[in-house]
């Protein structure tokens, strides 16, 4: 199993290298048959008013799949046993989709919803803000794949949006989670402001998540 550990502002030394890879490679122990590579990101925050300033991130590339997970705490070594414990059950959440997924026999079923608008005004009396460097960069494949299959990736990465190349029109679309419950995808829009009938007024969702189930597309 390749496991790549990465550092901010510490020391990658042999006793913490040896600890990583004790926990990380027994979270996802049973599932090598899925894993591909695993990348692990320390770092100390320098700012002392962090509660959480030792921060272990975890990802894992596995058969097109990324999933990840983050946890800080005030110890290093605590924040890498809370990771293990979270990419675990992540590790377990994907196996047991895959396997729901190969047992199925009957058809998926489409929920439809309708188009909500977007507010015309995002941001308020607030002034936007540009931050003055780019402090971490991250490159990562994009294969097409449908609003179901990114609204599974979405529950994986820990994040609250997901970029994805829309397997139907080829467009780069954004899911994320609304701030008032279900998700949402963001489409191009043709040059004439109206959606086209490839990108659809309406999105499907076969599998949804069970507490937020509805996927609108903005």
């Amino acid at each position: 199993m390749n496991v790549v550990i990465h550092g901010k502002n510490i020391e990658i030394t042999d006793a913490i290298r040896e600890y990583v890879h004790q926990k990380i490679e027994k979270a996802a122990s049973h599932f090598l048959n899925v894993t591909n590579e695993i990348d692990v990101h320390l770092s100390v925050a320098r700012n002392p008013r962090v509660n959480s300033k030792q921060t272990a991130e975890v990802t894992i590339y596995a058969n097109g799949a990324v999933i990840r997970a983050e946890e800080g705490s005030e110890s290093l070594y605590a924040s890498i046993d809370l990771v293990a414990d979270k990419i675990a059950r992540k590790l377990r959440k994907y196996k047991e989709k895959r396997l729901d997924k190969k047992t199925q026999a009957q058809p998926k079923t489409s929920e439809l919803v309708e188009e909500t608008p977007v507010a015309v005004d995002l941001i308020g009396d607030r002034t936007p803000e540009l931050p003055g460097e780019v402090v971490r960069t991250k490159y990562f494949a994009m294969p097409p794949m449908t609003i179901d299959e990114a609204l599974e990736q979405l529950q994986l990465v820990d994040h609250d949006f997901y970029m994805f190349c829309n397997a139907e029109t080829g467009e780069i679309n954004v899911m994320y989670e609304r701030n008032h419950g279900g998700y949402g995808v963001i489409q191009p829009r043709q040059g004439n402001g109206h959606s086209d009938r490839k990108n659809g007024k309406t999105a499907h969702s076969s599998n949804p998540a069970p507490e937020k189930s509805n996927v609108h597309k903005t």
